[in-house]
């Protein structure tokens, strides 16, 4: 993220963005909602990496140094807010659970930017205030600081099916168990197993994106079975992979 731009007013409008297209590093001085209407978007900042389908937001808060990324077919959905307009009331990114009138809200708010109705505010309004209940979700890959982390993070995103236990991944990157446990406790405020969760998620949503069929995605991402897959992504994402696939 060498090269920032800055965009001081977050927009408000809804775009296209092809499979692996990228909107490079650049910050503004509004918070914004990303939303992804179909396929997956990434939103990568220094602190980790945020991933989202359809039934997920991500919250941007402003200054945020942020870049994008698609997987699948993309339509993005962005909303601007004013930096003293903190509906989540969140310091920094999060992603947040979109129900079916969040959804509307958004497509809808975001259909034509220059509209100043008073009809158009009124959405606004509601809008805010199912930003304001929306639940937070654990859909994020943060950035490791401990080179000793980052190598053996590297290690499982390189290869989502490596089925090796901690031990084994630390032996391979010349670290003990013990002092990597710690680190992903500290770092990550989440356990090893917990933590190689999210990745393999992150890897299925960009493979189920790119129209891989859900028997492939669980096991190129190293789940034992298909039905082990469909059941983690189901508890993590509401519904199970086909149903997000056909929307994607």
């Amino acid at each position: 993220m060498s090269h920032i731009r800055h965009d001081p007013t977050a927009p408000t409008r809804a775009r296209h963005l092809s499979a692996g297209e990228r909107i490079d590093a650049h910050r503004h001085d509004d918070h914004q909602i990303v939303y992804a209407g179909s396929g997956v978007v990434e939103v990568t900042t220094d602190a980790g990496t945020w991933f989202a389908p359809g039934t997920r937001a991500i919250w941007v808060p402003a200054g945020t140094v942020h870049a994008h990324r698609a997987h699948g077919r993309l339509e993005l959905y962005l909303v601007g807010l004013p930096a003293d307009d903190n509906p989540p009331a969140l310091d920094s990114p999060a992603v947040l659970a979109v129900g079916p009138l969040l959804r509307e809200l958004i497509l809808a708010y975001t259909r034509d930017p220059a509209d100043d109705s008073p009809e158009r505010g009124r959405l606004l309004t509601v809008l805010r205030d199912q930003l304001r209940v929306s639940p937070q979700q654990p859909l994020k890959l943060p950035t490791p600081a401990d080179p000793r982390l980052a190598a053996v993070c590297a290690l499982v995103h390189a290869d989502p099916a490596d089925r090796r236990t901690l031990a084994d991944l630390g032996a391979a990157a010349g670290v003990g168990e013990r002092t990597l446990s710690r680190l992903f406790r500290h770092e990550f405020g989440m356990t090893f197993p917990q933590w190689r969760t999210q990745s393999r998620l992150y890897h299925a949503l960009r493979m189920l994106a790119d129209g891989v069929p859900v028997t492939t995605v669980a096991h190129r991402c190293g789940w034992a079975s298909a039905s082990a897959f469909i059941d983690v992504f189901r508890r993590s994402l509401g519904h199970p992979p086909g149903v997000y696939r056909r929307r994607s």
